[in-house]
């Protein structure tokens, strides 16, 4: 089945940029990511890491 997406990639002018264009997509995501962790108040990290503990006693309808 490789060998059929294969032959179909082959006759597209240009798809080697895809991947590329993918994997710095990827990268750029995780490096945002990191850096917001990085950056991010300790207090608000603190107060959403107790979200799911607190018990507001809130009926859901």
């Amino acid at each position: 089945m490789l060998k059929f997406i294969k032959g179909n990639l082959e006759s597209i002018d240009g798809v080697a940029v895809y991947p590329m264009i993918s994997l710095l997509i990827f990268f750029i995501f995780f490096v945002a990511l990191f850096g917001w962790v990085i950056t991010a108040k300790k207090e608000h990290i603190k107060q959403v890491s107790n979200i799911p503990l607190e018990d507001d006693n809130q009926e859901i309808l």
